[in-house]
């Protein structure tokens, strides 16, 4: 049984949350299937949880200190699929399942909703620059049909939309991740396409960066930066994180598919601490965050399938500010988990 969910719940967050051209599917049937499986999940939970103790697998790196799951107006947080930690203003940004972008202080207090009336319709994720301009990927709509980044200055306004020329990449690339680095250029992964675009600040394509395996391209899903300018590439479909240099030079690469301990199932992100160089990986399926050091070497991983403190449930993405805090997106517990990096 425990197979045939995982299989259910990996086919739905593929299809709905990443592949689906319909918004209608993103948002509208998302609500609803997401709570039938967090039931089930809960079902399982109760019957198999419960002998591996009450506290979730410990990392001598990092330890629990708060979870975030209320919005602006005091109602929960619902289903998070991304956040990200600006390092300017220090505020957080979260995106769930009701298309929206939720924004809190850096002692996790919601201040500003983006939604529908600001120009947020289908949120996939975002980015923001040193100036503050805020760079969402978007979905298609009913008034916008095609995927786009929408464009907004420092004061969240919209300023402009850019849309991906279709005879320059595969039909089948839809943007979903986004970064920039200090010259403005964007950074485009998603849809498990075999590159990340890399875009000038005017929008034109600069180049496609390609991991390579053997005998194959890989096929990437994730994308971040560090405060150096080295780039990271998250390939869920090889277990794999690709590092390149400012220059967009191959570095290393690190991470090995598999389903036990140290090794990778289904990564969907990473994130870096920039005053230690260590990197924490996000295993969706394995319900864990792995660490390792600056040069990818595996030192530990925290978490574990379950919903009390310190436990995962489908988790879709984290990030790392700049006091060193992990914020983990907790998606089927509908919150956001926050752990504190020790030296």
């Amino acid at each position: 049984m425990n197979s045939i969910l995982k299989y259910l719940v990996s086919a739905f967050s593929s299809r709905c949350f990443i592949s689906e051209t319909s918004s209608l599917c993103f948002y509208s049937i998302l609500s609803s299937s997401l709570k039938l499986i967090k039931l089930l999940l809960i079902i399982i939970g109760l019957l198999f949880l419960v002998p591996r103790g009450l506290y979730a697998q410990q990392s001598p790196y990092v330890s629990y200190i708060d979870s975030i799951n209320e919005d602006e107006e005091g109602g929960k947080i619902s289903f998070p699929s991304f956040i990200f930690a600006e390092q300017v203003m220090k505020e957080i940004y979260v995106i769930d399942s009701k298309a929206r972008i939720i924004i809190y202080t850096s002692d996790f207090f919601p201040v500003f909703t983006l939604s529908k009336r600001n120009g947020i319709e289908a949120p996939l994720g975002l980015t923001v620059d040193a100036e503050g301009n805020m760079y969402v990927a978007q979905a298609p709509t009913k008034e916008n049909p095609r995927y786009r980044i929408s464009v907004f200055n420092a004061r969240l306004q919209w300023e402009h939309d850019i849309y991906l020329k279709r005879s320059e990449i595969d039909e089948s690339f839809i943007p979903s991740r986004l970064a920039v680095d200090k010259k403005g250029n964007l950074y485009i992964a998603g849809s498990y396409f075999s590159g990340v675009l890399v875009l000038d600040s005017k929008g034109q394509l600069l180049e496609t960066i390609s991991p390579e395996e053997e005998d194959r391209k890989a096929k990437v899903n994730n994308v971040t930066l560090d405060d150096t300018g080295r780039i990271y590439i998250v390939s869920e479909e090889e277990g794999r994180i690709y590092v390149y240099d400012e220059n967009r030079k191959f570095l290393f690469k690190f991470g090995e598919k598999g389903g036990s301990t140290g090794k990778l199932s289904r990564p969907l992100a990473i994130g870096i601490d920039n005053s230690t160089g260590r990197m924490y990986v996000v295993d969706y399926m394995r319900h864990t965050i792995s660490v390792y050091d600056k040069d990818g070497k595996y030192l530990s991983e925290f978490g574990g399938l379950g919903w009390g403190e310190g436990w995962f449930q489908y988790p879709r993405d984290l990030t790392v500010d700049s006091t060193g805090r992990i914020l983990i997106a907790d998606t089927f517990n509908n919150r956001i988990q926050v752990f504190q990096a020790k030296e």
